[in-house]
């Protein structure tokens, strides 16, 4: 069940893991490191201030949609979550600000992206954990082609991963992406990359060209700094993995104990 804990901000917990952390005072500070690069990713979306169409698939505790609020005014957000406890908890204790922009919807994430329309948001973002894995539904070479459908032209799809070596999963998800998307990145700790810990990575597509360089630089800024793979580093992490259909879709692996609780 979700639960919230003040401590300064707040952090909202799903059967003792940590989900997300928000400081409703300000909206900029983002607790978790993988939050702090899909934040990167909108920073680079567009011109700074800039309002966008933006679609996030999973809801948590709403950070990144209330810190892109405040960083993009006029901004116009779909929220999606599938939990509707966490909805209820998170709309009674901390709601968003009137006017913000934020629409949150209580559906399925998959189902939702099948029936929004063609070409209507410049940024999704995939942040959709089932406990702590990555639902099959969402892992597929049609999810994948469906993003691409929603997305427009020159538009960026950011999406949290989490898997260890030898990366099945995750070489999957790039195969799948890379079928749809002409432009293609992966955002994560080197330890990870280096298969030495299991941990998060943040998928980038587009079929525009990504912004690298400052992606690298915001990333390589970070108190735990992350690399920005592209090109033929990534083309080897995919190897021989091809896209995976919906019929032999996997929820991503279980991370071993302990890696995303709090010590």
């Amino acid at each position: 069940m979700p639960d919230v804990d003040r401590d300064g901000g707040w952090l909202l917990t799903v059967d003792g893991a940590p989900q997300s952390y928000v400081d409703l005072d300000d909206p900029g500070h983002l607790e978790f490191e993988y939050v702090r690069r899909l934040a990167h990713v909108l920073d680079c979306a567009a011109d700074p201030g800039e309002p966008l169409d933006l679609v996030h698939l999973g809801g948590g505790a709403l950070t990144l949609p209330r810190y892109a609020a405040a960083g993009r005014p006029g901004s116009r957000q779909q929220v999606v979550e599938f939990d509707a406890d966490l909805v209820e908890l998170v709309s009674g204790h901390l709601p968003v600000p009137a006017g913000s922009g934020i629409t949150l919807h209580t559906a399925d994430a998959r189902a939702w992206l099948e029936q929004a329309p063609a070409a209507s948001a410049d940024v999704v973002v995939g942040d959709v954990f089932g406990g702590s894995r990555v639902p099959a539904q969402l892992a597929s070479a049609e999810y994948a082609r469906e993003v691409a459908r929603v997305l427009r032209p020159g538009g960026l799809y950011a999406a949290n991963l989490a898997d260890g070596a030898p990366f099945g999963f995750l070489r999957a998800q790039l195969a799948n992406f890379r079928e749809a998307f002409d432009g293609l990145a992966l955002i994560a700790e080197p330890a990870v990359l280096r298969g030495r810990r299991f941990g998060n990575a943040v998928l980038l597509a587009s079929d525009a060209e990504l912004p690298l360089a400052a992606l690298s630089r915001r990333c390589a800024g970070d108190a735990f700094p992350a690399r920005v793979e592209s090109g033929p580093a990534l083309a080897r992490l995919i190897g021989s993995a091809t896209p995976v259909a919906d019929r032999d879709a996997a929820p991503s692996p279980p991370p071993p104990s302990g890696a995303f609780t709090l010590t």
